[in-house]
């Protein structure tokens, strides 16, 4: 699906759904803003767009049709017989967390950002994507004057979306702190050690996505007006603050997963500890067993009248009274 829309520099809407053959002309229209959005196109199509009408650089078209593993954002300048105008090209990527899968899914955007156009790619629909597209067809903030406005709002609404997934994760992560203390069993470590991990890839997620907004905060980019910087930088600093949680998440499931292994290890002496116990308190019993139960001829008990009496009142006391000095020594 491709939608494309043509906007004023007043940030009114100008066309939509525009042909490629009447891109050109559009592009070449100062007075003009082009926005086009590629979601799940084909290869063949956005080839024909990217190369046939921006006329873009080759390595950020198949940086931008294959997936990337990491963010980055490159600048891109016209050399000898490049026919196209300067743009950068940023990788980014938005973020989900579902506590049913216990994972967290990561969605890839493209932008191609130049003087009066701005051209985005992505495979699976974005809620960024739709909500800024609203808002600039509204017309009511003048979003759409310009491309480096259009494209904070969506960096600005793609880290705002962070926030629910941040949200889910710490509800996750409270749970867990409750199953450890009241019901901790292996199902438990499991979950524990699953969702660490899901917060160590969201980290990698971050972290290299601060230092392509970092760039831009920065004011790095000529095609970044410097007006607009201070906002880049907002949005950088949203972005920080999600890694710092994503840090602090990290401590809380290594602190929970501590308290699991020692509840563990606390369970397991006190099994330890009533076995031990048993043992000691039924070791007269054993011990008066074993030494009647050898049966030898002579055993002055074995002719006694009230031999199976004096056994059985021997086994009870003495076991009676290893009991008793456990209990003294608050061992029980």
């Amino acid at each position: 699906m491709i939608r494309s829309f043509a906007f004023t520099t007043a940030g009114r809407l100008h066309s939509r759904d525009i042909d490629l053959f009447l891109m050109p002309t559009l592009l070449a229209d100062t007075n003009l803003f082009l926005w086009v959005d590629l979601e799940d196109a084909s290869p063949e199509d956005t080839r024909k767009l990217l190369e046939g009408v921006f006329h873009f650089h080759p390595l950020s078209v198949e940086d931008c049709i294959n997936v990337s593993p990491s963010p980055k954002v490159e600048t891109y300048e016209p050399k000898e017989d490049d026919r196209f105008n300067p743009y950068l090209f940023m990788v980014i990527h938005a973020v989900d967390y579902s506590r049913k899968d216990g994972a967290f899914a990561t969605s890839e955007l493209n932008f191609f950002l130049g003087k009066n156009f701005l051209v985005t790619y992505h495979t699976v629909p974005l809620r960024s994507i739709a909500v800024i597209e609203e808002r600039c067809l509204r017309s009511t903030v003048h979003v759409a004057r310009a491309p480096d406005r259009v494209a904070h709002a969506l960096l600005d609404s793609l880290v705002d979306n962070y926030k629910p997934a941040l949200e889910e994760l710490s509800m996750e992560i409270a749970d867990l702190e409750t199953e450890v203390l009241e019901r901790p069993d292996p199902a438990t470590l499991q979950q524990i050690l699953k969702v660490k991990k899901e917060v160590l890839h969201l980290r990698q997620i971050i972290g290299p996505q601060r230092e392509v907004l970092q760039r831009f905060a920065r004011g790095e980019f000529k095609l970044i007006r410097a007006h607009l910087v201070p906002y880049y930088r907002d949005v950088y600093d949203g972005l920080f603050h999600i890694g710092e949680l994503a840090h602090g998440y990290m401590d809380s499931l290594s602190g929970i997963l501590q308290i699991y292994l020692n509840m563990s290890a606390n369970r397991t002496s006190e099994i330890v500890k009533v076995l031990t116990m048993i043992t000691i308190i039924t070791t007269p019993m054993t011990l008066i067993a074993s030494w009647y139960g050898m049966n030898f001829k002579g055993m002055p008990e074995m002719d006694h009248p009230h031999g199976y009496v004096f056994a059985i009142v021997l086994t009870l006391i003495t076991t009676g009274l290893t009991f008793i000095y456990f209990w003294q020594k608050r061992w029980l």
